[in-house]
């Protein structure tokens, strides 16, 4: 077998201790309970809560909040995602943008993440839905970055227009992982296409991010290797993290990368040229993303 096909299993493993570096406090308290209340009476989803996060406590108390938009459906199956994935069976909902500037101006919002399930099923892919909400973030809270962590909108360059005019502060795709494992990782994504969305953002002027999940199967040089590949077409920020497997039908955790082989990975990033590098066992796409403007 040639190894560049080499997969990682589905197959539950043996249960592997967490390593204290990833051991994270419940968030809780009252101020997290009545953020919470809101996103459930604004009938909003935040990615926060979706992936699991162990950082969402931290987050939301400094002022960070990641808002996932057009619905709870997604049209792509992923296999490290906790979202529900199916056909959505409703439209726009072009209330949405209003409901999240509401929650933002409750929360006191200094940098929002606006990221989105996959709506395939659309040409547009929603991205009119990604420009409604960047303007009225803008025009209502002028004091708050936007962020949007965007899918490949199956590579329209129309729909990837639509978002990019509305002057988000960051435009974040994430590559998630290595081609070696897309088949298996992101199935209905395509490495290069992922590449294309980044190139041309920064062609436009954006201020571009990307992310990957360690931990899933990959090497230490393929890692190194997409880093560079990022670089080339000229991305500004990267986020380095472990992938934690959301429940036991998800792709299972190959390893607990080290503390020092992230602090390695974020070394030879800043060498490359990336001018913000975040990672560690803890990061997320959005962790300490007020920072990274």
């Amino acid at each position: 077998m040639n190894t560049n096909d080499v997969v990682p299993s589905t197959k539950a493993q043996p249960h592997v201790r967490r390593p204290d570096w990833l051991k994270v406090r419940i968030p809780g308290g009252d101020e997290f309970s009545r953020i919470d209340h809101l996103m459930r009476t604004k009938k909003l989803h935040t990615v926060c809560e979706e992936a699991r996060c162990p950082n969402m406590g931290e987050c939301w108390k400094l002022g960070t909040a990641t808002f996932i938009i057009l619905g709870d459906i997604c049209t792509r199956s992923c296999g490290f995602c906790a979202v529900k994935t199916g056909r959505p069976e409703f439209g726009l909902d072009w209330d949405e943008p209003r409901r999240v500037v509401e929650a933002i101006e409750s929360m006191k919002v200094r940098h929002a993440v606006i990221t989105s399930v996959n709506r395939d099923e659309r040409s547009d892919g929603g991205a009119p839905i990604f420009a409604a909400t960047i303007r009225m973030i803008h025009e209502r809270v002028a004091d708050c970055k936007v962020e949007v962590l965007i899918p490949d909108f199956k590579g329209s360059k129309e729909a990837l227009s639509i978002v990019l005019d509305a002057k988000p502060d960051i435009l974040n795709h994430n590559l998630e992982t290595v081609p070696r494992l897309y088949r298996t990782v992101r199935p209905q994504a395509n490495y290069q296409q992922s590449l294309e969305v980044l190139e041309r953002a920064k062609q436009y002027g954006a201020v571009t991010k990307t992310g990957m999940m360690l931990g899933i199967g990959e090497t230490t040089d393929e890692v190194i290797a997409v880093m560079n590949d990022a670089r080339a077409v000229g991305c500004d920020i990267l986020t380095l993290g472990q992938y934690l497997q959301p429940t036991q039908n998800h792709l299972p955790i190959d390893r607990y990368v080290h503390p020092d082989e992230f602090r390695m990975l974020k070394e030879q990033g800043l060498t490359m040229g990336f001018r913000h590098v975040e990672s560690g066992p803890l990061v997320r796409s959005s962790y300490h993303a007020a920072g990274q403007v």
